[in-house]
C-alpha cells in the first residue's frame, strides 16, 4: 500500500533525473598538458535531504525491500522503515530534543544503527557516527567534542563493552532508576538522554530505544517531528565523521544532505543503480562513510535493495549472503576482498549474479582485481578514491571502462567535482608529475566541527580541499595513487612511495598480502621493511627467494631491505578493514631493533 502522504514536487523532480540516466560519465574532451580535471556534466545536482529521498522510496516503491540483515533474518520495505523511522523520529521529538541537535550512533552494523541514522534526518536531527572500536577516552572526546545530547548503543558486542565504558565516563548513572535515561553529567554537559537496544532488561540510568520509539505515537510527538522535518534544509548539517588519524585527536569532519546525497546519487549512476535491479552488499562498517554513504546511501536514493550480511565483517557471513540473496554489487576494502578469495568456501558460492560493485580505501593490486573479475564474475568492480572530507568519492572508474584498463588507476573525475594535483608551492603540476591530490565542489565538507583552525589547514579560501594524498594525473583525466604524503619514505635521498612497491610485490604468485613501511636507519635515513603474508602452499618461501625475483624488476633502492612474514592475525587493524601503518612501523623498528631518532616521521 501507498503512503497517505504525497510528494509530487520530490516525485517529479526525482523522475526528471531519470532523462540524464544515459548520460556517461565526465571525461576530459581534450588532452591537457597540466594536471585539473573538472567533472562537467548536463546532470543536475540533488536539492534534497536524507529523509525525502527515503519518503520518495516509501511512496514510489512502497513494497520493494529496502534493507535485509541476513545474520538475524531482518527484512523491511520501504514503507515498512519509512513508518518505524518516523516515530523513532517522534520518540526523539518526545525526549525534548531540538533540531539540529546531535544524535551519536556508537556500536556495529544492527538495524538499529540504520533505522537511527534515518529517524536522525526525518526529525533534523545531525547524526554522529562513533567508531565502534573507540575505548573510554576515544568516546569520551568525540562526545564532548561535537556536543552530543542523545547517544545510542547496545549494551555490548563482542568483547566491546559498551554499557561498561559509558559507565565509566559518567558516575552519576548510579543515581538513576532503571530504565530511566535522562542524564545529568559532569563530564559529558551536553548529553541529556542514553538509549540502548539489544537488552534483555532494563539498565540504570538508560532509556530502552523501543519504549523511545512508543514515546513517537503522541499526536504532540508526531506533531513536532512534522515540524522539524518541514524544515529540514540540503544545506543543514546531516552526518558528523570522525576520521582516523594516527596521531592527536579525530577530526569531525561535518557533512550535510546535500553533500552526502548528492555522493551517493552519483555513485550510483557511475555503478548503474539508476538502471534494473539491484542488490547491495554491504559490509563495510556503517560508521564509516564507504558503508553508509557509498553503499548504503547510495541504495536509498536510487530505490534497491541493501544487504548487510553481519554485524561485524566476516568472509564467511559475505559469502553466504552473496549465495543467499543474489547478491549484484558488493563493495569492500581490498582486504575484505582478499579474505574472500581465500576463504575455502568461495568454491561452493554462487556468484553468477555479482557483476560489480566499489573497493576503495587502499591500494587496490592488480593481481587481485583479476582474481575478483575471474573467481568472483566482478567484471565491473570499480576502484574508487576519496576522503570523508569530501563525502567522500570524488575519483572512480567509468562503468564503460574495460579490463585490463579499469584496474590501473582509481578512475576519473566525479560528476561537478574538480580534482587538481599540485606541487610544494601550490602550482598545478604538469600531466603525468606527482603531487597532492586536491579537490573541490560540493562534496567537500562544511569544516572540521567546531576546529576552525584545522579546517584552514586543510581547506584553503577558495575552497580547495588538501587531501594529503600523492596522485599523479595521466591524459586522459585517470589518477593513480602513488601514496600518503606522510608515507613517503625517504631513502639516500630518493623518494620511494610505499603502495607502488605494495602494487610490485602483489603481482608475486606466493603473496596473499603485503604493507610496506618506512624504518630507521643510520646511513641512509630510512629504509624499506616488508609485511608479507604468504598464500597456503608457498610456507616454505624465503627472504632470498623474493628479493631474487625482484633483481632487474624494480630499482634496487625499491626492493625492502627488511621482509617480515606474518600471519594474517599480525596485522593491525583498523574497524573499516585497513592496516595501522603508524603500529606497522613502530612493532617493524622493535622487532628489528632499529633506533628511531634515525628518522622523523610526518605522521
Amino acid at each position: 500500500m501507498a503512503l497517505k502522504t504525497s510528494l509530487p514536487r520530490y516525485t517529479k523532480a526525482a523522475n526528471k533525473l531519470k532523462q540524464f540516466a544515459a548520460v556517461k560519465s565526465p571525461v576530459p574532451d581534450v588532452e591537457t598538458q597540466y594536471s585539473y580535471v573538472h567533472g562537467a556534466t548536463p546532470a543536475p545536482l540533488l536539492n534534497h535531504t536524507i529523509g525525502q529521498r527515503l519518503r520518495i522510496g516509501a511512496e514510489t516503491v512502497p513494497d520493494k525491500e529496502i534493507c535485509v540483515f541476513v545474520e538475524n533474518n531482518i527484512r523491511k520495505t520501504y514503507e515498512e522503515f519509512h513508518k518505524e523511522a518516523t516515530q523513532l523520529a517522534a520518540g526523539f521529538c518526545n525526549l525534548g530534543l531540538n533540531r539540529n541537535d546531535r544524535i551519536g550512533i556508537w556500536g556495529p552494523n544492527y538495524y538499529e544503527w540504520l533505522l537511527t541514522k534515518y529517524a536522525a534526518a526525518l526529525g533534523g536531527f545531525c547524526l554522529v557516527n562513533i567508531n565502534p572500536g573507540y575505548q573510554t577516552e576515544e568516546l569520551r572526546y568525540a562526545l564532548r567534542k561535537v556536543g552530543v545530547s542523545a547517544l545510542i548503543t547496545p549494551p555490548e558486542f563482542r568483547k566491546s563493552k559498551y554499557y561498561n565504558t559509558i559507565y565509566e565516563i559518567i558516575p552519576e548513572l548510579t543515581i538513576l532508576p532503571d530504565g530511566c535515561g535522562s542524564v545529568h553529567s559532569k563530564n559529558l554537559p551536553d548529553l541529556k538522554h542514553l538509549i540502548v537496544f539489544r537488552n534483555e532488561t532494563n539498565l540504570r540510568g538508560a532509556w530502552n530505544l523501543k519504549d523511545v520509539a512508543e514515546g513517537g505515537n503522541g499526536s504532540n510527538a508526531r506533531k513536532t517531528q512534522a515540524e522539524h522535518e518541514n524544515r529540514v534544509r540540503f544545506d543543514d548539517p546531516a552526518n558528523i565523521q570522525f576520521t582516523s588519524g594516527t596521531t592527536g585527536h579525530p577530526k569531525a569532519a561535518t557533512l550535510t544532505h546535500h553533500n552526502i546525497v548528492n555522493n551517493a546519487w552519483f555513485t550510483g549512476v557511475r555503478l548503474e543503480f539508476d538502471k534494473g535491479e539491484h542488490k547491495i552488499c554491504v559490509p563495510n562498517p556503517l560508521y564509516h562513510c564507504l558503508g553508509s554513504v557509498c553503499g548504503e546511501l547510495s541504495s536509498v536514493v536510487h530505490q534497491q535493495t541493501a544487504i548487510f550480511p553481519a554485524a561485524w565483517f566476516n568472509a564467511q557471513s559475505t559469502l553466504n549472503a552473496i549465495n543467499q540473496e543474489k547478491v549484484t554489487s558488493l563493495f569492500g576494502t581490498p582486504t575484505m576482498f582478499i579474505d574472500c578469495l581465500n576463504h575455502p568456501d568461495l568454491k561452493n558460492t554462487d556468484v553468477s549474479s555479482l557483476y560489480n560493485g566499489m573497493v576503495a580505501g587502499a591500494p587496490c593490486p592488480r593481481d587481485m582485481m583479476k582474481r575478483l573479475s575471474e573467481e568472483m564474475n566482478l567484471t565491473k568492480l570499480a576502484i574508487a578514491y576519496g576522503s570523508t572530507e569530501v563525502s567522500p568519492m570524488c575519483l572512480m572508474v567509468r562503468a564503460e571502462e574495460e579490463a585490463p584498463k579499469r584496474w590501473e588507476s582509481v578512475g576519473t573525475i566525479c560528476e561537478h567535482v574538480e580534482v587538481s594535483i599540485t606541487d610544494a608551492e601550490g602550482h598545478v603540476t604538469p600531466i603525468g608529475e606527482p603531487g597532492e591530490i586536491c579537490v573541490r565542489g560540493y562534496s567537500v565538507m562544511r569544516g572540521y566541527w567546531d576546529d576552525e583552525e584545522k579546517t584552514r589547514k586543510e581547506i584553503t579560501p577558495d575552497r580547495w580541499y588538501h587531501t594529503g594524498d600523492i596522485g599523479i594525473m595521466e591524459k586522459d583525466g585517470s589518477v593513480k595513487i602513488a601514496g600518503r604524503s606522510k608515507d613517503l619514505v625517504i631513502r639516500g635521498g630518493e623518494n620511494i612511495y610505499p603502495a607502488e612497491v605494495e602494487q610490485f610485490l602483489f603481482t608475486h604468485d606466493a603473496i596473499a598480502d603485503v604493507h610496506v613501511v618506512g624504518v630507521p636507519d643510520v646511513r641512509f635515513g630510512e629504509e624499506l621493511c616488508a609485511w608479507i603474508r604468504l598464500k597456503d602452499g608457498y610456507e616454505k618461501f624465503t627472504e632470498q627467494e623474493l628479493k631474487d625475483w625482484c633483481k632487474g624488476k624494480i630499482a634496487h633502492y625499491k626492493v625492502p631491505r627488511y621482509m617480515l612474514f606474518k600471519k594474517e592475525t599480525d596485522f593491525p587493524m583498523t574497524v573499516t578493514g585497513k592496516v595501522k601503518k603508524n603500529i606497522l612501523r613502530e612493532v617493524s623498528r622493535k622487532e628489528l631493533n632499529l633506533i628511531p631518532e634515525a628518522i622523523h616521521y610526518n605522521a
